[in-house]
């Protein structure tokens, strides 16, 4: 389970010098550099390298799947597949592959994006919406308006004719339109949490229009309208 002599596991990226500009080769290319990957996480919450340390025998090599799960706790991983064939792991053997029961362990199930990461240094917090954030997210029908009230103004080449049409299409979108645009995604919210499709959020949504949540009878009514 452990990489060849002479090879190991990492991240290969473009080499950059301390200005941020790619480094090339003599033939042109550019550099490549493998960075090592970062400790996994034990479940009572300490560090685990996945490299041997300074001092073992392969000191920086990866210890290969095998052994990062014996040191979780799980045994006898000499006896386990690297990888099921063509990754179609078996839904009814939980210890099938190394691979599979790696990627099912709870720090590389919630492994945190580069994006994540370099915003929660600088004290942000990434929100990340799910398939239907336009519908969710109520920001998006405001563009959506602007976008409209900006394409009825005559076409123009001037750069002071679009900034100040692109401007205006912004301040077009009132708090009456921002406060309904706001009613409709909590529609939608509502409706998926119900179980809802798209189309059946859609109807919903249209139906009721003025009201705050839509009524836990929706799903009757949608059978009775034949809606899917």
């Amino acid at each position: 389970f452990a990489p060849k002599e002479g090879t190991n596991w990492g991240v290969e990226v473009t080499a950059k010098d301390s200005h941020g500009k790619i480094i090339y080769n003599a033939d042109g290319k550019p550099s490549k550099v493998k960075i090592p990957m970062g400790d996994g996480m034990l479940r009572d919450g300490s560090s685990q390298p996945l490299y041997f340390p300074a001092g073992h025998l392969r000191s920086g090599v990866f210890k290969g799947m095998a052994t990062i799960l014996e040191e979780r706790g799980y045994g006898d991983m000499e006896k386990v597949h690297a990888e099921c064939p063509k990754f179609a792991c078996d839904p009814k053997i939980k210890r099938c592959c190394c691979r599979r029961m790696l990627y099912n362990e709870p720090d590389f199930v919630n492994v945190k994006s580069n994006l994540e990461l370099i915003s929660e240094t600088r004290g942000f917090r990434v929100l990340f919406l799910p398939n239907f954030y336009c519908e969710l997210n109520f920001i998006e029908q405001c563009w959506g308006h602007s976008k409209r009230i900006y394409r009825q103004y005559p076409p123009s080449s001037k750069e002071e004719d679009l900034e100040r049409n692109m401007i205006e299409a912004l301040e077009s979108v009132t708090i009456t339109q921002m406060r309904k645009y706001a009613r409709r995604s909590r529609h939608f919210m509502d409706a998926y949490h119900k179980g809802l499709s798209g189309q059946q959020a859609a109807w919903a949504s249209k139906k009721y229009r003025g009201h705050r949540v839509i009524p836990n009878s929706i799903l009757d009514e949608l059978e009775k309208a034949n809606i899917t």
